[in-house]
């Protein structure tokens, strides 16, 4: 009988390269926020993947880049300590993109942590030809020794138990799961609907907002003579003229991002949800200490 293994992987790579698509189709189900801007995950946060002969925690971690503001050097830290104490980390590099200085400024920060076997992953395979997918698995194979290359597309599916069962081959040998087999992320149940929120103000706004948005949930209220859920949220932004984009003329901004949050509440908590958001200005939180401290940074 195949002896059980279980173990940590710490899913790193420039922002915006697919990490939180990947680790939510390694789960099962949505545990990362995912967009297409930058930079959109900000916390360590754990995946769990369960198999009969194994168990992987995936640690899906902000972008690791080169900080512009005290949140950024926060996130990259997060990371830094996230690395310290893996057992595999995986490195993601998308197949229609070049080789670049980002990619090779992480691929140097590697060294760092000689604990951890390195794996390569080519992520979004779907996304340019097979000749291209090729050349991209040439180009990382001759940026280090891999304990494995996997090209995967995570939209599609493709290569998805071959990355886990590699993975896993790679964990140490444990006498019983890490997690209890109903548990798919360790993250708390307030932190998933500001991230909800949060995603869904995301989108469609312009690039240097993103950065800019931070979500806190004040309260929740179960009202069980209406089988309902009460949630009271706020948007933080930096500047007087980012919340107006995020309200949006005449507040039909923020309802949209409203609905969408909510559908996506809904299908976490299982009841319906009323939500109330209030967009809020705190002036340049991404430097002030004492700011990224009450916002959890």
């Amino acid at each position: 009988m195949a002896e059980y293994r279980a173990g940590f992987v710490s899913i790193v790579g420039r922002p915006n390269v697919g990490k939180s698509t990947l680790t939510n189709a390694l789960v099962g189900e949505k545990v990362a926020i995912t967009s297409s801007k930058p930079q959109t995950t900000r916390r360590a946060i754990r995946g769990i993947v369960h198999r009969d002969h194994g168990q992987l925690i995936l640690v899906d971690t902000p972008g690791l880049h080169r900080p512009r503001t005290l949140l950024g050097e926060r996130l990259n830290s997060l990371v830094q300590s996230t690395l310290g104490d893996v057992d595999v980390i995986a490195f993601c590099v998308p197949a229609n993109e070049p080789i670049g200085p980002g990619d090779r400024y992480i691929n140097e920060q590697l060294d760092q942590y000689p604990r951890a076997k390195k794996v390569a992953i080519v992520t979004k395979t779907d996304a340019t030809s097979k000749s291209k997918v090729a050349e991209q698995l040439l180009a990382v194979s001759q940026l280090r020794e891999w304990a494995t290359i996997v090209p995967v597309s995570a939209p599609r599916g493709e290569q998805l138990e071959v990355l886990v069962d590699e993975l896993l081959t790679l964990m140490p040998e444990s006498d019983q799961p890490l997690y209890p087999a109903e548990t798919l992320t360790d993250e708390d149940v307030t932190d998933r609907i500001a991230e909800f929120v949060r995603e869904a103000a995301l989108e469609g706004v312009s690039d240097e907002l993103p950065h800019s948005i931070a979500v806190t949930v004040d309260d929740m209220i179960e009202r069980d003579d209406k089988d309902l859920v009460e949630i009271y949220a706020n948007l933080i932004v930096e500047r007087d003229s980012q919340k107006g984009i995020i309200i949006g003329k005449g507040g039909a901004r923020l309802r949209e991002v409203g609905a969408t949050a909510r559908t996506q509440i809904e299908q976490l908590l299982g009841r319906k949800v009323y939500l109330a958001l209030h967009v809020k200005v705190a002036k340049d939180w991404q430097r002030d200490p004492k700011q990224l401290g009450r916002l959890g940074f």
